[in-house]
């Protein structure tokens, strides 16, 4: 009998342990398309309009079609003159049990600012 409880409670902190390392997987990975399109937004940013660029503003830089939704999450982007805000919502349910893992970042010309929500 003791032998069954003991098996039962280890099925359980396996399980916990497995949900908890696929959240934060799952997180990591949302910030590593986040810094991915940063990249990709600053260097709009940066490059002069006859070249296809912003030339000093960020309007007129999406996402890439192929990257808005990828087997990591979805992710949209708020486009201002001089910010972005990349929102990235993951594919697991976060430490609410309810929502999936968010993570917004700011980029700004000299700044980059993330918060992740739900991890």
């Amino acid at each position: 009998m003791i032998g069954v409880i003991i098996v039962a409670v280890a099925v359980v902190i396996g399980i916990n342990l497995f949900n908890s390392r696929e959240v934060s997987a799952n997180r990591d990975a949302v910030i590593s398309d986040l810094n991915n399109f940063t990249s990709l937004a600053h260097a709009y940013y940066r490059k002069p309009a006859r070249y296809g660029g912003g030339n000093n503003s960020f309007i007129g830089w999406q996402i890439p079609q192929e990257l808005a939704a990828t087997v990591n999450g979805n992710y949209t982007a708020k486009i201002g003159n001089q910010s972005v805000v990349l929102i990235g919502m993951g594919n697991c349910i976060g430490n609410d049990g309810t929502n999936p893992v968010k993570v917004t970042t700011v980029v700004g010309p000299e700044m980059i600012v993330s918060t992740t929500v739900n991890n």
